[in-house]
């Protein structure tokens, strides 16, 4: 096998391919899309460099999650969406390969870049023709400000973006909020379970809203997650969600729905600190065999 076979683009490797060679595109049920976008962080920056180091670390990963092994369902990395320009072309360039990805029946796993991202993923999913299915997002901002900073695609903006569209939305783990985004939630009806409900009693599964759609996009901001677990990103929060009642939410939803789509977003490498990148890897992973377990188990 030659260097360039394992190459998404010059500088990008695969995910996780120290264990499986890349295949065919059409041939891969998870459609790896790094996006290494950062033009509207708010405090610490570096969110542009997560995409790449996420898909270096996952070198280091083993076929086994723990339960199966989902790399053989064929994981393709596509090469890395060209950010620059402005935001509604980059938005654009994203939902034109997500499009793509859905059209093939196949699962699009973004990879940010900052949580902007996510509106592009999204829209390639309603380009496609995806009309009936919702967002559940882990995160510690609700990210539901019609603007930030007058930028109506700022990072603070994605999720009114996406509700927007009437994409029923539900909220994970949220604990940074302001008046204007609770006045939102009550508009668009938004459902949450945050994270002062969620964390002190380590509650690991939650219940759909009743009539919520049965096809999901999840999107996880690791700042959702405590800062005792991804302190690289630029606007941790403390008092969040632990590593191991991350996964059991996402068990617990991908038990009641079908999750046709995910991605990871707002990772910023800590230099010299590799081991946060790593989990970020092993995190995408992990979604990955929830994923293929919940298929398999339908």
């Amino acid at each position: 096998m030659e260097e360039f076979d394992q190459l998404a683009a010059p500088g990008y490797p695969v995910f996780l391919g120290s264990e499986f060679v890349q295949p065919a595109e059409v041939d891969a049920l998870f459609q790896v899309i790094p996006i290494p976008y950062e033009a509207s962080v708010s405090y610490g920056g570096g969110t542009a460099d997560g995409p790449k180091t996420i898909l270096e670390a996952s070198w280091q990963l083993e076929q086994w999650d723990g339960k199966s092994i989902p790399g053989q369902e064929g994981i393709f990395t596509h090469p890395p969406i060209d950010c620059s320009g402005e935001p509604s072309g980059v938005i654009e360039a994203i939902a034109q390969v997500t499009r793509r990805v859905m059209e093939r029946g196949q699962i699009p796993v973004g990879i940010g870049g900052e949580h902007t991202v996510t509106y592009g993923l999204i829209k390639g999913m309603l380009d496609a023709g995806e009309r009936d299915f919702g967002v559940v997002q882990i995160d510690a901002h609700a990210d539901l400000r019609d603007r930030f900073e007058d930028n109506p695609y700022s990072h603070a903006s994605v999720m009114k973006r996406i509700v927007d569209e009437g994409i029923p939305l539900l909220q994970l783990g949220i604990r940074a909020i302001c008046e204007e985004e609770m006045q939102t939630r009550e508009k668009f009806g938004v459902a949450f379970y945050d994270a002062e409900s969620l964390v002190p009693t380590n509650v690991s599964s939650v219940q759909l809203p009743e009539g919520f759609p049965k096809k999901i996009f999840f999107t996880v901001d690791v700042d959702g997650l405590d800062p005792s677990v991804f302190p690289s990103t630029g606007t941790p929060v403390p008092g969040g969600l632990g590593w191991y009642q991350s996964l059991s939410l996402i068990e617990s939803v991908a038990s009641q729905a079908e999750i046709i789509g995910f991605d990871l977003t707002e990772f910023a490498p800590i230099e010299g600190f590799h081991a946060y990148q790593f989990s970020a890897s092993v995190l995408l992973y992990k979604m990955m065999g929830i994923v293929q377990r919940s298929r398999q188990s339908a």
